[in-house]
């Protein structure tokens, strides 16, 4: 049947060019938050392209699934579908493709159980490093202050989410620097990041040859931070959230030459310095637009022979 392989030949094309066509654009770091949701259309579009090929490569060969899909079409509809003429090629790609859905469906599960054991293992940490007051619950402050000589914050997720913080880093953040760096991790609380980072590493742990999912799975850990570093320099400025990146990182090195830890840390403090305009409103609507259009046009090849059946 035509449509599978159109919609498998689709898939492919969109893993491969996509990724190309993205990361040439001039307008990503400007609007990381309108590329966040390109790279999620794209990437939905393409894991949609191969579970539609496998729902019609099963209706082919099997007679059971094609009741199931086609249940209540009008006769000359699914005629078009030209479900009698069966390839052998039908039923090994739909078990194919089963088979590849089943393994993303247990990669996304087992990333999910190690960020929760990740999460519980740091939680024990901080219990151990700030120990519970006397009538005090656990979980009951959204701030945790421990001690460190090392400048460090990050908020930690959950269903009572945390934000940490050393006394290094409270010692080094002057002024608004503090409610900037808080600013940030809420940002990635609130737009759920976590949950990108989960999928994007899941997808890119499952299909390690597949380049689509390792860029997915890199440009979402950059562009989180982008867009966080935008949500806290739209409150407190520019200037104090990069000044405060310096402060927390400046002792790693990262700023120095042929630094490989947190190598994004300099783009990152550069973006912020040297502050490029936003896009037009019209232009965000626009790509946005565009970008949700992306997951219909494997909808759209899926329903062309229904269509023209139908007049």
């Amino acid at each position: 049947m035509l449509v599978s392989l159109a919609l498998l030949a689709l898939g492919v094309l969109t893993a491969a060019v996509a990724p190309r066509l993205l990361s040439r654009s001039d307008w990503a770091e400007r609007e990381p938050v309108v590329a966040l949701w390109m790279w999620q259309c794209v990437v939905a579009a393409v894991l949609l392209c191969f579970a539609l090929s496998m729902t019609f490569s099963a209706a082919v060969a099997w007679q059971e699934v094609r009741g199931h899909v086609f249940a209540g079409a009008p006769s000359r509809v699914v005629e078009a579908y030209e479900l009698g003429a069966h390839q052998p090629w039908s039923g090994a790609l739909a078990v194919i493709l089963a088979c590849g859905g089943l393994w993303t469906g247990a990669m996304l599960t087992r990333e999910i159980r190690g960020a929760r054991t990740r999460r519980r293992q740091r939680r024990g940490e901080l219990l151990v490093r700030s120990p519970l007051l006397p009538g005090e619950e656990p979980g009951s402050g959204r701030l945790v202050v421990l001690e460190g000589e090392r400048p460090d914050a990050w908020w930690l997720p959950g269903t009572t989410p945390q934000l940490v913080i050393t006394t290094a880093a409270l010692r080094r953040l002057k002024g608004r620097q503090l409610d900037a760096v808080l600013a940030h991790e809420q940002g990635h609380a609130r737009a759920r990041h976590d949950w990108l980072l989960h999928c994007s590493g899941a997808l890119a742990g499952g299909f390690p040859g597949i380049p689509v999912f390792a860029a997915f799975r890199d440009q979402m850990h950059r562009l989180v931070e982008l867009a966080a570093d935008d949500v806290a320099s739209r409150r407190f400025g520019r200037l104090t959230i990069a000044l405060a990146l310096v402060e927390l990182n400046e002792e790693r090195g990262v700023f120095g030459p042929g630094s490989a830890s947190g190598a994004d840390l300099p783009g990152r403090v550069n973006r912020l310095l040297t502050a490029a305009p936003r896009l037009t409103a019209g232009r965000r609507l626009r790509l946005t637009a565009a970008a949700a259009l992306v997951p219909v046009v494997p909808v759209l090849v899926a329903f062309v022979p229904a269509l023209k059946a139908l007049g």
